[in-house]
C-alpha cells in the first residue's frame, strides 16, 4: 500500500512539473487583456503578434504593432514609436483601425492631438468603451470589444462590436475582423476616400518610387508628405484584378496584397474584403507613402463617372463589415491568397 502510494505522489509531481512547463513554453495564441495599460496583448507561440490599444493620445482603439511570424514589424512607429528615418506625416496613421472621413459631416479619419482647437467640433473619435471577452487557444484566440463613436459636438452616432479572431498556420498570422456598427440616430457615410480599414506601413514597405506631395483631407484641407529617402523602400501593391503598384489606388477588387523586403526577409500583407460587405468589391485607398487601406463607401471619390454612395445605416438599425489580413514571412503570390479569398468567402 505505502508502494502504491508513493506512486501515486511521483505520478502527481510529474504531471504538476509537466503542467508547469507547458505553460511556461507559451505554446499557441494568448489573448490577455490588461486594462490599467489600456491594452490587450496577443502572442503566438510566447511571441508578439499585435496588441488592441485605446491610449488617450489616440482618437480611435487600433491594433499596433502587426509583427509577422519572423519577428519581423510590419506597421510604421510613428506616432506612437518613432523610429529613424520614417516619414512623420499623418499622426492619425498609427497601427491598424477602422473609421471614416464623413460620418454626418463629422470626420473621424483625420482627428489626432495635432487637430487645432477651433477645429475640433468639426471632427469625431472612437471610445473604447469595454472589453466583452477574450479567449485563448491552440490555434486561434478571441476578442470581442464595443466602442462608440461620438461627433466633435459631444453626440453618440454609433456603437461598434468588433470580433477579433486571430490565428496562426504554417507561418501564416492571421486577423478575421467582424465590425458591427448600430446607428443610434441615422448615419449617413458620405462618398469619401478617408476610409474605412486603414494600416500605415513600415518605412521599407513604402514605394520605392514614391516621393511625397500634397493630399487632401475629406474636408478638402491639404497635407503634405515631404519626400523621403527611398533607397531602403521595396513595397508593391497587387491586387486581384492584377493592377499593380501606384496604379491600384481607385481600383476595386477582393484582395489587395503588399510584398517588401528588408534586409534578406521578404513579408507579403494581404488585406481581403468578404462578398457580404456594403460596396463589395472595395476600391483601394492605397498610397504609396506607406496608407494601405480598404475603402468599399468611396465611389464617386474614386470614379466621377459613379453616383454617390452615401451608404445609410438608419436609426436602430445594423450593418456589418467582415475583413481578414493575413501577414506571411514569405512573398505571397495570387495563387495563395486566391485560396484565401476563397476560403474567407465561406465565413458568416
Amino acid at each position: 500500500m505505502r508502494r502504491l502510494l508513493l506512486l501515486g505522489l511521483l505520478v502527481g509531481i510529474i504531471i504538476l512539473v509537466g503542467s508547469a512547463f507547458a505553460s511556461d513554453t507559451g505554446k499557441g495564441v494568448k489573448v490577455v487583456a490588461n486594462e490599467a495599460s489600456r491594452r490587450v496583448d496577443v502572442t503566438i507561440d510566447g511571441k508578439p503578434f499585435t496588441s488592441y490599444i485605446w491610449p488617450q493620445s489616440l482618437e480611435k482603439p487600433v491594433l499596433y504593432p502587426l509583427i509577422d511570424d519572423s519577428g519581423t514589424t510590419v506597421t510604421r512607429g510613428y506616432p506612437l514609436e518613432p523610429r529613424p528615418n520614417e516619414r512623420v506625416d499623418h499622426p492619425h496613421h498609427a497601427g491598424m483601425w477602422f473609421n471614416y472621413g464623413n460620418v454626418n459631416g463629422f470626420d473621424f479619419w483625420n482627428n489626432s492631438d495635432a487637430i487645432k482647437t477651433a477645429d475640433k467640433p468639426k471632427m469625431g473619435s472612437v471610445h473604447h468603451e469595454k472589453i466583452v471577452s477574450t479567449k485563448s487557444g491552440a490555434n486561434s484566440g478571441e476578442l470581442v470589444v464595443t466602442s462608440v463613436w461620438t461627433t466633435g459636438t459631444g453626440k453618440d452616432i454609433l456603437k461598434q462590436t468588433t470580433k477579433y479572431v486571430f490565428s496562426q498556420h504554417n507561418g501564416q498570422r492571421t486577423i478575421d475582423q467582424t465590425i458591427t456598427l448600430t446607428a443610434f440616430d441615422k448615419a449617413v457615410f458620405n462618398d469619401d476616400k478617408e476610409g474605412v480599414l486603414g494600416m500605415r506601413v513600415a518605412h521599407w514597405l513604402e514605394s520605392p518610387d514614391e516621393k511625397g506631395g500634397i493630399f487632401m483631407d475629406a474636408n478638402g484641407k491639404p497635407t503634405k508628405v515631404d519626400a523621403a529617402d527611398t533607397k531602403d523602400s521595396t513595397g508593391v501593391y497587387l491586387t486581384s484584378e492584377g493592377v499593380k503598384g501606384g496604379a491600384v489606388w481607385s481600383t476595386r477588387g477582393r484582395w489587395c496584397t503588399l510584398t517588401g523586403t528588408t534586409g534578406a526577409h521578404t513579408s507579403t500583407i494581404a488585406m481581403i474584403d468578404h462578398p457580404g460587405n456594403p460596396g463589395y468589391p472595395t476600391y483601394w485607398h492605397a498610397r504609396g507613402y506607406g496608407l494601405f487601406a480598404a475603402n468599399p463607401l468611396g465611389r464617386s471619390i474614386f470614379d466621377p463617372k459613379q453616383p454617390a454612395f452615401n451608404f445609410t445605416i438608419e436609426k436602430g438599425a445594423s450593418a456589418t463589415f467582415r475583413y481578414r489580413v493575413i501577414l506571411y514571412s514569405h512573398p505571397a503570390g495570387p495563387e495563395e491568397v486566391n485560396r484565401e479569398a476563397d476560403a474567407f468567402a465561406k465565413v458568416n
